[in-house]
């Protein structure tokens, strides 16, 4: 444990190297998930990043340990949670025990959290999930139709709205009902933030004509 500690406390990042040294030796998975816990930050930060690298590539290395990840969503550390919510998602493609069904709404429910990168995390990763889990494309949409009506200020929401259309384009094809995204998305054309107009403009010309 301390080989990899001292690694991962090193000023040059080596995230990338530990992560295809953990899938090629499994063993590091653990001990990577007990050093979240370090009192050191850049280890513990490192550790869930490691974790968050693999969760994209071998998604079935870390499934063993989907409870673990679930109970992080609860970490009073927000890069720790964020984290998970990005390998919770991951996950999701091989989540052969249905946890996604008992972690959805407390998923989903981080769309009101205090933090706009929460709820950016929530919605940035709604299309793996949609992707992952086709019985919830219709509650995924449906929470990200909200956005337009979220109690945040206009720029976070414009950011948000941003965000959803760029994870609706991952789905787009799969969805059933088009039209109330296509809506949405013409709405987005009088944002007041650029970036999320040039979005808007991009998704229709792409499927609307």
């Amino acid at each position: 444990m301390e080989d990899i500690a001292d690694e991962l406390n090193q000023k040059e990042d080596h995230s990338k190297d530990i992560a295809e040294k953990a899938v090629k030796n499994p063993q590091l998975i653990s001990i990577l998930l007990n050093l979240i816990s370090s009192d050191v930050a850049r280890i513990k930060f490192r550790s869930v990043k490691v974790l968050n690298i693999v969760s994209g590539k071998n998604p079935e290395i870390l499934y063993p340990h989907v409870d673990f990840f679930i109970e992080l969503l609860d970490n009073g550390n927000k890069v720790i949670m964020w984290n998970a919510m990005d390998i919770l998602a991951n996950l999701s493609a091989v989540d052969s025990q249905e946890k996604m069904k008992d972690v959805f709404e407390k998923f989903y429910g981080l769309l009101s959290d205090e933090s706009m990168i929460t709820a950016g995390h929530v919605v940035d990763n709604s299309w793996k999930i949609a992707r992952a889990k086709p019985e919830f494309q219709r509650k995924i949409t449906d929470n990200l139709l909200k956005l337009e009506n979220i109690p945040r200020d206009q720029e976070c929401r414009s950011i948000l709205l941003g965000k959803a259309i760029l994870s609706f384009d991952k789905y787009f094809d799969e969805i059933q009902d088009k039209e109330e995204i296509i809506s949405l998305v013409k709405r987005q054309l009088d944002s007041p933030r650029n970036a999320t107009k040039v979005k808007a403009k991009r998704f229709l010309k792409k499927y609307s004509g």
